[in-house]
């Protein structure tokens, strides 16, 4: 949607998990030597700045990543992320969020590539930037919905998608389970990771049920609920994952549960993870 701004949203306990589990995922498939592909549907700005006005009118990453960066904080779950994180900011204050693409760049290995799509064309000009001039990121000012099931499957034929629109879009909840049907059918080894957010609405609550109805096997499901059920707006988010690496589920459940400790409010909501769809 081109009227969403990620600016101020950045940072916030959504993309804590979506990027720490994306992260964990790429570290999993790259235990592997062959080269990799990955895929960044929604790819934004690239690099956020928290104190800009926009990410400061609400401060959802007060109680996201901040939370995360505390000294007193030891989460050895979420592996390379926070290293990342520190990685972007020169000293002990976190000021910039580095987004998904630049995440995924900073795991690239010599053989490996990034593509990425995304609409709004001030994004695109600063993910430009953001990103140097690295021969091994693909950037494409194109649509996911049409764009990712023409660019699969990779030659590499070993890979992983990141799915994660904004929904403020109602349809999306709907394209996203046939996109995701569609590109599993051209490419079904690959690994998708498909973002989700927990709000009070019909078509999200329905949403893991709907990608189950697909056919797709191998799909492994995350929430993460940080805010009670009575609060307004995202209590939390999950994220459904088709065809984890062998050895990433056990880590994944290790990291819900351990951002859940460190980010729920109060002790509001909880964190799980297993199978929606098994074999």
């Amino acid at each position: 949607m081109l009227s969403y701004q990620h600016e101020y949203h950045a940072g916030n306990h959504g993309d804590v998990l979506k990027h720490a589990a994306w992260m964990t995922i790429i570290e999993s498939l790259q235990k592997k030597p062959g080269a990799l592909r990955l895929y960044d549907t929604h790819a934004g700005s690239g690099l956020y700045d928290l104190n800009s006005t926009e990410a400061r009118l609400n401060a959802e990453h007060a109680t996201g990543i901040y939370r995360l960066l505390k000294p007193e904080q030891s989460l050895d779950a979420t592996g390379r992320y926070l290293e990342v994180i520190r990685a972007a900011n020169r000293g002990k204050e976190c000021r910039r969020y580095p987004g998904s693409p630049l995440l995924a760049q900073a795991m690239l290995r010599p053989g490996d590539h990034l593509v990425l799509m995304e609409l709004h064309p001030r994004s695109v000009s600063k993910l430009r930037r953001a990103l140097g001039r690295d021969r091994r990121v693909h950037l494409h000012e194109r649509d996911c919905f049409e764009g990712l099931p023409a660019l699969v499957p990779p030659a590499e034929r070993r890979g992983a998608v990141l799915i994660d629109p904004s929904y403020e879009i109602k349809d999306d909840f709907t394209g996203v389970a046939s996109m995701l049907a569609a590109c599993h059918a051209r490419w079904p080894a690959g690994t998708y990771v498909v973002w989700y957010p927990m709000i009070r609405d019909r078509a999200a609550e329905r949403f893991p049920s709907r990608v189950a109805e697909t056919g797709i096997r191998r799909i492994w499901q995350m929430n993460l609920q940080v805010l009670p059920d009575s609060a307004p707006g995202m209590r939390g988010s999950g994220l459904l994952i088709v065809n984890p690496p062998w050895d990433a589920t056990g880590r994944l459940e290790s990291l819900a549960h351990a951002l859940w400790k460190c980010l729920a409010i109060d002790g509001a909501g909880g964190a799980n993870a297993g199978w929606l769809v098994p074999e």
